[in-house]
């Protein structure tokens, strides 16, 4: 029996001793399907499925998905968005600004703290560059203005990291995303090398790197 396999094997074993069925039903997750890097669980599917942003053909919609609330953000980057909203204000047209001055950046539901939309679509930081929505935040940052690139969330998507007494990696599909999937393809680019930056940022290039010797990229 491989490694990989008596790795599967035990996860497996883990999930049913623990969890049950109750874990099963909330994210599907086959023996086959996930597999672990130090203490991180990571679906097959993240260096499996080929992603690449096409913005030109997506025109950034991962910025304005329609829903009440935006991506998941932690106290931490609260702190450090409330520090440099000055800066990122520049960025942004009135109609947002106004959202932001009305009810704040964020709202908190169901005991999560989520970044804001306006009209139930835009994120509350977006803003159009030559019809692409782009994040404001992110654009200071590479203007060399702030240095917080943006909510880890945000960096990770189309990543998504699911909280069960540790991280679980999940591959969050969209519609609005096909485009990246055909990139992707094009490119010879997986999720986990389109999200190589944000990885590094969350875990550390030792992990990364863990990652990538595991998918044999």
């Amino acid at each position: 029996m491989t490694n990989k396999i008596k790795n599967q094997v035990a996860i497996k074993r883990i999930f049913t001793v623990y969890f049950g069925t109750i874990i099963a039903k909330i994210i599907p997750m086959p023996s086959d399907k996930i597999f672990a890097i130090n203490d991180v669980l990571v679906r097959d599917e993240i260096v499996e499925i080929p992603f690449s942003c096409d913005l030109k053909k997506c025109k950034g919609a991962c910025c304005t998905l329609e829903s009440e609330l935006g991506a998941p953000v932690t106290k931490a980057e609260i702190e450090e968005i409330e520090k440099i909203l000055p800066v990122i204000k520049k960025y942004l047209l009135q109609t947002n600004i106004d959202a932001i001055e009305e009810r704040n950046f964020y709202e908190t539901k169901d005991g999560e703290m989520m970044i804001a939309s306006v009209n139930n679509r835009d994120c509350v930081f977006s803003f159009w560059d030559n019809g692409i929505a782009k994040c404001a935040i992110e654009r200071a940052y590479f203007d060399g203005k702030v240095q917080f690139r943006k909510p880890i969330s945000c960096h990770l998507f189309p990543i998504r990291v699911t909280d069960f007494s540790g991280d679980v990696l999940r591959y969050e599909k969209f519609s609005e995303c096909a485009p990246a999937l055909e990139k992707g393809k094009e490119d010879n680019v997986t999720i986990a090398e389109f999200c190589k930056d944000s990885l590094i940022r969350l875990y550390g290039e030792d992990w990364y790197n863990k990652l990538m010797n595991y998918s044999g990229r």
